[in-house]
């Protein structure tokens, strides 16, 4: 076809008035009856590729997605371009009607259609395979090609079927199409497909528009508010893992003032389509959607993406931030990452096939190599999917931006390494820590481990820092942890050759996170630097004038009622209240760890202080930043109701599909926010009276802070956990709530 009919038909049927990139010699690959493989960046046109020659060849192009609401929006676009011929673009999935399924079989077989797109599973239906053997095929074109490959980021097995079902319908060129593929990634899907003589064509995957960044993940929810509302009128994503999480991250953005909706695979075919149609009309700013669903949704101007949780492969992430900015204008990508969510997601490997454990791990891995890395986040990525980037700053990552300090671990990863091979049997990161650090608890003693030669050999370090190089140990490989045995640490191949001729590594000074999720203690030094990095994340640091005039009262009110102070308002509480100021009961509720109890039985003489302070020191507000809580679940008040019924606690998780260290959580967070629960019932059965009294007097005499960590490791080895939990919570509610 002559040049000039090509840029003709690019401008009659589209209106552009040239092609970007590759895409006119794609085009022209295809019309000529080639195979063609493309890999080419989200945002990069990779759509126009199969439309166009769609378009101008004889017969009917079938598109293979499996986004059905993505094939809603360019049925409806290509629609679009070609006024007044409805039939030119349909899409043929489970959501049609009988009446809908009869239009397309007739325009099908009339040769009106150009273009047909179809789920793989429809594709398998016999009477879809009889219907399309009885029309011209043009061309086949596998969009998301990566769903056929086990070590792409969104596997489907009806894809590895899509082969045999040309062969049985009838054969024509085929074109692959993916956003996302790693060398071998790209190798699997041209084997499965046998276009393995197609020709390649593989774009840039660098988007220089993007800025990445990854974030710890403390109060993300506050975080994630704080930059929408710094943003207004933009339109974002935000990626939860669960079904659950998106409903709850929705409702909360809304109850917050942010227009916004959830979109997963839970909902109905109506209440998806008019939430993406809602965002496409900028009726809402923000859509809320799981990880595991293809949202498909194409709009050029989406400014930001967050990932509430950390996505389980680079190729997703990829894929998923490259939705910001398809127009070429700024893309702002963030990450919330804690170790804690690895855990999960490992979690849900257990009792899967050792095959898929195995990539499953590895693609896991590499995203928490990522996540914790020094290195320019744009390096990386492109690096990922065999690309090379020469410089060493990009100027629009976190890294390149702001530098994390790092240190040449190879003596203390030397130090572990020797630990794990000198010990007959395995164990898990916190527990190899602490006999580095020299910290004696009730396991390193039962095991004998504080008479070990190494113990305490790195006690100039804490066991949170002991945590962090063991984890980066895994990250470079010469550590393993094993998913199936409840995460136990080995020592691999290549760890083993490094204790004999190490060479230098450069670990990352500043991650705080154990695997277990939660922060080990600190120093003062450490703390101090923790609470104003905590504060300056959440808009703003402390009063330090106005805190202490709140420990002040505090202080004198715990006098007063001869109670410790921790049991009136925390710390937490307290900072909370100088950072936002609250003048009502309704106010103080959303200050960390203050409820409705609290506030009215502890909260009047804190009200009137903030507000003679706000007067007399002319303070404004920062209203925007405080959060407005989710009214209660319904998981809340059966649980709350339950214990006044005096149901047994297992009896409860049962009912709620829950085990016992969940609905402990759950206890302890409804006391938390003032909430007062009778359990003496429950504990009458399980802890002998004395015991009930010795931890009694514990919180109401000794205890520095309500912290349960606190008290299990001050009270060792002579209490079970669960005895200690539980009292805690009878303290609390008949003490402080």
């Amino acid at each position: 076809m002559p040049s000039k009919d090509l840029h003709r038909f690019l401008k009659d049927f589209f209106g552009y008035d040239r092609f970007k990139d590759e895409q006119e010699e794609i085009i022209r690959t295809l019309i000529s009856g080639k195979n063609v493989f493309v890999l080419m960046p989200t945002g990069g046109g990779k759509s126009l590729c199969y439309q166009l020659p769609a378009m101008v060849m004889e017969g009917t192009a079938i598109v293979i997605s499996p986004l059905i609401a993505l094939m809603k929006n360019q049925v409806d676009a290509i629609r679009g371009f070609v006024a007044g011929d409805e039939g030119v673009a349909h899409f043929l999935n489970s959501s049609l009607s009988r009446a809908q399924i009869a239009e397309v079989r007739a325009d099908l077989l009339s040769g009106t259609t150009k273009l047909l797109y179809v789920a793989p599973e429809s594709l398998t239906k016999e009477e879809n395979i009889q219907l399309l053997k009885e029309i011209k095929i043009s061309f086949y074109a596998v969009d998301e090609a990566h769903c056929i490959s086990e070590w792409g980021h969104d596997f489907r097995p009806e894809y590895r079927r899509i082969r045999s079902l040309i062969n049985e319908i009838g054969n024509a060129p085929v074109i692959a199409l993916t956003a996302t593929a790693t060398p071998k990634v790209q190798s699997d899907i041209m084997k499965n497909l046998a276009i393995t003589d197609a020709r390649v064509f593989k774009a840039s995957f660098n988007r220089p528009n993007l800025h990445y960044e990854v974030r710890d993940k403390i109060e993300p929810e506050k975080d994630i508010i704080r930059y929408i509302k710094q943003n207004p009128g933009r339109s974002g994503i935000i990626y939860c893992l669960s079904r659950k999480k998106v409903e709850e991250m929705a409702t909360l953005l809304e109850i917050n003032g942010i227009k916004a909706l959830p979109y997963h695979a839970g909902l109905d075919a109506k209440t998806r389509s008019d939430n993406q149609d809602k965002f496409l009309s900028e009726e809402v700013d923000v859509i809320v959607a799981t990880i595991a669903f293809g949202m498909g949704i194409d709009k050029p101007d989406v400014r930001f993406v967050i990932h509430y949780d950390i996505p389980k492969s680079i190729e997703g992430y990829y894929q998923e931030t490259g939705r910001a900015g398809r127009d070429g204008g700024e893309g702002v990508c963030i990450t919330y990452y804690s170790y804690k969510d690895i855990r999960k997601l490992e979690k849900f490997m257990q009792g899967k096939p050792v095959a898929e454990q195995e990539i499953g791990r590895q693609l896991l891995m590499e995203t928490v190599a990522y996540a914790e890395s020094n290195q320019c986040r744009r390096k990386l990525l492109l690096n990922y999917f065999g690309e090379s980037y020469d410089k060493d700053n990009c100027g629009c990552c976190d890294n390149c931006l702001h530098p994390k300090p790092t240190f040449d671990g190879r003596k203390e990863m030397q130090q572990v390494i020797r630990l794990i091979q000198a010990l007959p049997e395995q164990f898990k990161i916190e527990h190899l820590a602490n006999i580095l650090s020299g910290k004696v608890n009730a396991l390193v003693k039962s095991y004998n481990h504080d008479k070990l030669p190494l113990f305490g050999i790195g006690k100039e370090h804490s066991e949170k820092f002991w945590c962090a190089v063991i984890h980066q140990g895994i990250i470079l490989g010469l550590l393993m942890k094993e998913i199936e045995s409840y995460g136990l640490i080995h020592v691999t191949d290549k760890g083993a050759a490094f204790e004999k001729e190490p060479y230098e590594i450069r670990l990352v000074e500043d991650r705080i996170f154990t695997s277990e999720g939660y922060e080990v203690e600190e120093d003062e030094d450490e703390a101090q630097a923790r609470a104003a990095a905590k504060a300056a994340l959440r808009g703003g640091g402390a009063d330090p004038m106005l805190l202490s005039m709140l420990k002040e009262l505090r202080k004198d009110l715990a006098r007063h009622l001869k109670l410790q102070p921790w049991v009136l308002f925390s710390d937490a509480s307290l900072e909370d209240m100088s950072i936002l100021y609250p003048l009502t009961f309704d106010e103080l509720k959303n200050c960390q760890g203050v409820g409705e109890g609290k506030a009215k039985k502890y909260g009047k003489d804190f009200i009137e202080l903030i507000k003679m302070y706000v007067e007399e020191n002319e303070i404004i507000r920062p209203d925007d930043f405080v959060v407005k809580s989710v009214p209660k679940s319904t998981n809340k008040i059966y649980i709350i109701q339950s214990i006044d019924r005096q149901m047994a606690l297992e009896d409860i998780a049962e009912a709620k599909g829950m085990d016992m260290e969940e609905l402990m959580k759950e206890i302890e967070t409804i006391v938390a926010t003032g909430t007062r629960l009778n359990l003496d019932y429950y504990i009458a059965q399980m802890v002998d009276d004395d015991v009930v009294d010795e931890l009694y007097a514990y919180f109401r005499d000794e205890a520095k802070s309500d912290s349960v960590e606190d008290a299990i490791r001050e009270l060792g080895a002579d209490y079970e956990e669960i005895e200690i939990r539980l009292v805690r919570i009878k303290f609390l509610c008949e003490i402080a709530n």
